[in-house]
């Protein structure tokens, strides 16, 4: 499941290079299917700084999202479009 989650978030990557939202959602995408690995890896192995890596890794990835998003919003005000091709 995880490397599906991978190979989509790479696929939505290399097919929308134009369009900044959905560039967005893959890079969610992939840093989701990273952590859905390191916590298969740490239940398997039982280690528990693993676990502690896949919270951190999600921190990282929301964060990214908030400022990504701001930056969308920004742009959209001074362009009038979120396109990256005009």
């Amino acid at each position: 499941v995880a490397i599906l989650l991978l190979l989509l978030g790479v696929l939505g990557i290399v097919l929308n290079r134009g369009r900044l939202i959905i560039m967005l959602m893959s890079i969610e995408l992939i840093l989701l299917a990273a952590s859905f690995l390191f916590l298969i890896n740490s239940i398997v192995i039982d280690i528990l700084i693993e676990q502690i890596f896949t919270i951190m890794i999600l921190t990282v990835a929301a964060a990214e999202s908030a400022i990504g998003l701001a930056i969308l919003v920004t742009y959209y005000r001074i362009r009038g479009t979120i396109a990256i091709k005009s």
